[in-house]
């Protein structure tokens, strides 16, 4: 345990669960408005020796919703942290606080929603269902109940196996998704999943074509309906280039479809709080098509604060009782995590997928870096030092 100073005059703070460059970002944003930050951890990250978290701590596990409420609960006592805000940045984070919420109201102030709200997104099934009803495109999607079922994908090929329930297969696999390119090989992928998942979660996807820079994402502050405060931002590169675990380089955009289609689905579903919303164009009918909702913090979403929205704190300001008022992030301002997105350059520069010049350049045009910054420089060097720990353990 690591106490760096005192509360702040014992002024309500942030409790940030996962402590990588999002979990920094989150850190930032508040500490830099005099916001005490506790930063909870089952990892080695870097946010814990960024000049403004308050308190560290690194706990066993935070994959099981039990572990992570216990660990909450334990570490509000010993610290006294009631009526802290709580900001996951991992999706089964989000159902632990979702599923435990009246609990941990109890102690926390937590926006995430209730289970209610997170189930449409938590798992895909629900997700494309919803969004069937509603009238939002999205992949055609086959549900195989048996690996008999794989033959009706036969004159559909590429599709993607993807899981209806990320976390059960992306901590098995490291991957987002498989690729496969006809019957027999998607048989064998199906096979492969099967140790992970079971096949109720396995789904079989089209796999529209193009890579990140045809994905795009609806990113808001939502409340009572409205997007309170938004950007479009459109992932310019990811990690992996296929199927993108992350974004390495993203831009902000307009794309007023994607506003109306996102509002539409998160006023269905109730939800409140940060949230991202994902989606790939579509160039054989051009159609936005919706892929993914994140209700939490999304990596790149320190894009926000160059872009004019300071998306951590206006949830932190909400939470305490402030008014927050309604703001539209300007575009054309682009973010980089230089630690990722330098082996997806050179990667896709040798590759013949980008041109050296052009990419070099966008480095040039960069408004904010997802980890290194003058005022705050330990993490960076930090992560420079974990590299070969976060290769092993995430893949980056």
């Amino acid at each position: 345990m690591n106490s760096n100073n005192h509360h702040r005059g014992n002024r309500l703070g942030g409790i940030v669960i996962g402590g990588d460059y999002q979990g920094l970002g989150i850190v930032r944003s508040l500490g830099r408005r005099g916001v005490p930050v506790c930063v909870i951890d089952d990892e080695r990250s870097i946010a814990r020796y960024s000049r403004y978290t308050t308190i560290s701590k690194l706990t066993p596990s935070l994959l099981k919703a039990s572990d992570t409420t216990e660990t909450l609960l334990a570490t509000g006592r010993e610290h006294g942290l009631c009526g802290w805000v709580l900001y996951p940045t991992r999706d089964e984070q989000v159902a632990a606080l979702s599923q435990y919420r009246e609990e941990l109201l109890k102690v926390f102030r937590v926006p995430t929603p209730p289970w209610e709200s997170v189930k449409w997104f938590w798992d895909k099934r629900n997700t494309y269902a919803m969004a069937e009803k509603l009238g939002i495109p999205t992949p055609r999607t086959w549900y195989p109940r048996s690996i008999e079922d794989l033959d009706a994908i036969e004159g559909h090929f590429p599709v993607a196996l993807k899981p209806a329930i990320k976390e059960h297969f992306i901590y098995a696999t490291k991957s987002k998704a498989w690729r496969a390119d006809n019957l027999a090989q998607l048989r064998q992928l199906v096979m492969r999943a099967l140790r992970y998942i079971p096949i109720e979660e396995i789904l079989i996807q089209d796999l529209i074509p193009g890579d990140g820079t045809c994905q795009y994402a609806f990113c808001s502050f939502f409340k009572d309906g409205k997007s309170i405060a938004h950007i479009t931002a459109c992932r310019r590169r990811q990690h992996p280039l296929e199927f993108g675990r992350s974004s390495t380089c993203a831009e902000t955009v307009e794309m007023p479809v994607l506003e109306e289609y996102s509002k539409c689905f998160l006023r269905a579903i109730r939800y409140y709080g940060l949230v991202e919303v994902e989606f790939k164009y579509d160039s054989r009918d051009g159609l936005y098509r919706l892929l993914d909702v994140n209700g939490r913090t999304w990596g790149y979403h320190t894009i926000g604060r160059p872009a004019g929205i300071d998306f951590p704190y206006l949830l932190f300001a909400d939470q305490m009782g402030e008014s927050v008022e309604s703001c539209i992030g300007k575009p054309g301002v682009r973010w980089v995590r230089l630690l990722t997105d330098l082996p997806t350059g050179t990667l896709g520069i040798l590759k013949g997928q980008l041109k050296a010049r052009t990419y070099f350049r966008t480095l040039r045009e960069v408004d904010e870096e997802a980890v290194f910054s003058w005022e705050d420089p330990l993490p960076g060097l930090m992560e420079m030092a974990l590299i070969p720990y976060l290769s092993v353990t995430r893949g980056f």
